[in-house]
């Protein structure tokens, strides 16, 4: 899956890789990233719980708001992963094109706000 969206997105955007959930709170602190994509399936830890730990950082002022959206296995987890807060989502299986784009996409809505 990395490896995929590496693949789709490598080449124009710097790409910081996680293994566990709770690396996540501690790595967007650090290199302040533009997008975040969590898989639903993150180590010890779910792109869910991580997602929901990053916007309490961010609702207690320790961390700087960031544009989140997490990677799904299927159309069933839509439900649970909008409790999270996150800004969007895409679906498994993914392909370079729709990840390209939902990339772009963010971004560009990213530099209009800024």
């Amino acid at each position: 899956m990395v490896d995929d969206i590496e693949a789709a997105v490598g080449g124009t955007h710097l790409i910081h890789r996680v293994s566990h959930g709770a690396d996540v709170v501690p790595v967007i602190a650090a290199i302040k990233p533009d997008l975040v994509l969590l898989d639903l399936q993150i180590g010890n830890m779910g792109g869910v719980a991580a997602c929901l730990a990053v916007r309490q950082e961010e609702e207690a002022g320790r961390l700087d708001p960031s544009v989140i959206y997490l990677l799904l296995d299927r159309e069933a987890d839509v439900f649970l992963a909008s409790r999270a807060a996150p800004d969007g989502w895409l679906i498994k299986p993914l392909s370079a094109f729709s990840t390209l784009r939902t990339i772009n996409k963010a971004l560009a809505s990213l530099t209009e706000s800024r």
